[in-house]
């Protein structure tokens, strides 16, 4: 059996590969990009979720009032980060969102609302942008 002939495309990958460098740039040396960035200690992995505040004492929070360009989430482990994700906030509204009846209290007081992303679920095909209609952000 032959190895499968296929057409390369190296120059067409490598100008996707580079706008996405040029991309990532430009977030971290933007004078006005607005990033708002949480950290979980250590439910994350205890969880299996990621945990998205959306209210405190009643009135929306968090997610659903930043005006933050952009989400930028921490996991650490103990005094480590285990890893950052950047996400479009609007990507995370929109998640948080449709996960909306996992919304649980916590927080100082327990008078904070959470939504929990199942972290297997963070990077389902339903869940990008690519297949999802239009939404209202």
């Amino acid at each position: 059996m032959s190895p499968k002939k296929g057409k390369p495309d190296f120059d067409k990958d490598l100008k996707y590969g580079l706008d996405r460098e040029d991309r990532i740039v430009a977030i971290l040396e933007a004078k006005k990009t607005k990033a708002e960035i949480k950290t979980e200690r250590d439910w994350w992995y205890r969880s299996g979720n990621l945990c998205i505040e959306i209210e405190s004492f009643g009135k929306p929070s968090g997610i659903m009032t930043t005006k933050a360009d952009y989400w930028i989430q921490i996991f650490s482990d103990g005094p480590d980060d285990f890893c950052r994700l950047i996400f479009d906030t609007s990507t995370v509204k929109r998640l948080a969102r449709k996960y909306k009846h996992t919304a649980r209290y916590g927080g100082d007081y327990n008078k904070s609302r959470f939504v929990l992303i199942p972290l297997k679920d963070l990077f389902k095909r339903e869940n990008t942008k690519h297949v999802r209609k239009k939404d209202d952000d």
